[in-house]
């Protein structure tokens, strides 16, 4: 014999829409919506994005940026960045043949307490020795702990995602051999300090 069954609940239904914003320090920016049948649920989401969503500019478009929701407010969901990344197929159009690719893998704290790891392509435009490889990477290894010194996390994001590190450890690093681009390929939020 059967049991009858009760009606299925739709849970879809009961799901609400909400609003997800960037953090002021990225202008606020809306990044999307994301359904959820409880706000509580949205905390600890990652919602990701490109650059290009926030600026608006095509050039922005390889940079995947990622940012968790934080907290809800009626239906608005408040994020902090989680990291960034180039896309797969920007960093793969980056490598040639005969020139040399430096990475540095640093952590790094900001003066507020936030800590962070980045990784840093540097790459050349001809083939270039060990000693040289040492040298970049001394220098990116020295702007990276200097800014983080000197700034605060929303401040050191925006440095990081608009490209004023990278830009800084170009200047100082094309003194040592001709290069074709500088850029932190990838980053990520390893320490948030409590509220």
């Amino acid at each position: 014999m059967s049991k009858r069954r009760g009606r299925i609940k739709d849970k879809w239904r009961d799901k609400k829409w909400y609003n997800v914003m960037s953090p002021p320090y990225f202008g606020g920016v809306e990044l999307g919506a994301v359904p959820a049948d409880d706000p509580a649920k949205l905390v600890g989401r990652i919602v990701d994005g490109t650059l290009y969503d926030i600026t608006n500019d095509f050039a922005h478009q390889y940079l995947k940026l990622y940012f968790r929701v934080e907290e809800v407010e009626g239906k608005t969901a408040r994020t902090v960045f989680k990291g960034h990344e180039y896309s797969r197929d920007f960093l793969r159009s980056l490598v040639r043949r005969r020139t040399t690719r430096v990475d540095g893998i640093f952590n790094t704290t900001t003066s507020d307490a936030y800590g962070l790891t980045l990784a840093v392509s540097v790459f050349t435009l001809s083939r270039i020795k060990t000693s040289q490889e040492h040298e970049i990477r001394a220098i990116m290894s020295k702007i990276i702990k200097d800014k983080a010194a000197t700034l605060t996390f929303d401040q050191f994001v925006q440095e990081l995602v608009l490209g004023k590190i990278a830009s800084d450890i170009y200047n100082e690093s094309k003194k040592i051999s001709p290069l074709r681009h500088v850029g932190v390929r990838k980053s990520k939020l390893t320490v948030q300090p409590a509220a």
